[in-house]
């Protein structure tokens, strides 16, 4: 039987990724909605860890279920960190994707090249009886730089604006196995592989 492994989002995008990722364990990966988990955690940690962590253990006790939470986000060097914490509820929750990358872009609008580094992370949090200790965490950081406007089809969130230098492509003009390559998630769930093989 194959062990079900919840990702603790309503996000099909992520979901998907981390089926994608995760394909050559024997994992089954389902997201909250498949589960029918209807809980809303508050994120109140002020850290990407604190707030995986805090995802991870309350609907890993709510399912029963082997859960990986995620908490990720784009910072910002020259807006002080933002987004961070606050990236998949930044300027408010009349926004969507689109909003929350326009308000980026225009609260940068008069910064050169220069000032526009940026960088993704993600700490991954892994819940469950057979975990070591019950909790294994890992985080991955992708550095970029933010675009003056949004280029690709691809990804999700703030992809069509986040440069790579070394692609000469937003990561929303990558495959997703190109993304999955390099990107903060696929850093972070590497850091995880060794426990998660041991689970199947």
């Amino acid at each position: 039987m194959t062990k079900k492994l919840l990702v603790a989002t309503r996000n099909s995008g992520k979901v998907r990724e981390f089926s994608r990722m995760l394909s050559g364990l024997s994992f089954d990966v389902v997201g909250l909605d498949d589960l029918g988990v209807d809980l809303e955690v508050e994120e109140t940690g002020s850290t990407f860890k604190e707030n995986a962590v805090l995802k991870a253990r309350a609907y890993a006790e709510a399912s029963g279920e082997l859960t990986l939470a995620d908490d990720s986000g784009l910072v910002v060097d020259s807006l002080n960190g933002e987004p961070g914490v606050l990236s998949a509820r930044y300027g408010g929750d009349g926004l969507d994707d689109e909003g929350r990358v326009q308000l980026v872009l225009d609260k940068m609008k008069h910064l050169p090249g220069w000032e526009r580094t940026a960088r993704f992370v993600a700490v991954l949090a892994l819940v469950g009886d057979d975990v070591p200790n019950g909790l294994a965490t890992s985080e991955g950081v992708l550095e970029g730089a933010i675009m003056h406007q949004p280029i690709g089809e691809n990804g999700f969130g703030y992809d069509p604006v986040f440069w790579l230098a070394s692609h000469a492509k937003t990561t929303a003009q990558l495959s997703g196995e190109e993304k999955d390559a390099i990107s903060h998630r696929g850093a972070a769930l590497r850091g995880l592989t060794d426990t998660l093989k041991a689970l199947v």
